[in-house]
């Protein structure tokens, strides 16, 4: 295990109007507001069509491939994620969700992108007094946190 500490800063609210992206939007919003390291959540519900990713195809291949979800009408999501400065020190989102819609439930990252159905919700905690940044793994090609 690697860590390290910090503190809460500022704490922001935002609404998400209908067809904003994510992370897009998120990775936006804090790059005019000066954020480089926080927590967010996100509640709401999204459109049709986005996609997410739900596992790679084989867990042994380097770097893995991922396994890619196309969601099929209009879901409620909770999701929670992070934001953390990558190797070009730009604030990068990463946030996994849970999904639902009529019963059923998917859960996945949604890097791939998904657009806002009417409002999603958001509460950005930021985390200031912080060194750690999202640095690329050769091995994998994430962007592995270096805290």
């Amino acid at each position: 295990m690697r860590y390290s500490e910090g503190k809460i800063g500022k704490v922001f609210v935002l609404r998400l109007d209908d067809g904003d992206r994510v992370p897009e939007s998120v990775e936006s919003f804090a790059q005019n507001k000066g954020i480089s390291h926080a927590m967010c959540i996100l509640v709401g519900g999204v459109r049709e069509g986005g996609n997410i990713v739900v596992g790679p195809e084989d867990s042994e291949s380097m770097p893995p491939v991922p396994m890619f979800f196309e969601l099929k009408g209009v879901h409620e999501i909770l999701a929670l994620g992070t934001i953390f400065p990558n190797h070009e020190g730009k604030p990068r989102v990463h946030m996994h969700a849970a999904l639902g819609r009529q019963g059923e439930a998917r859960m996945g990252c949604t890097r791939p992108g998904i657009e806002v159905w009417k409002l999603g919700e958001i509460i950005i905690v930021e985390i200031t007094d912080s060194s750690a940044r999202r640095m690329l793994d050769p091995a994998t090609g994430f962007e592995m946190l270096e805290p």
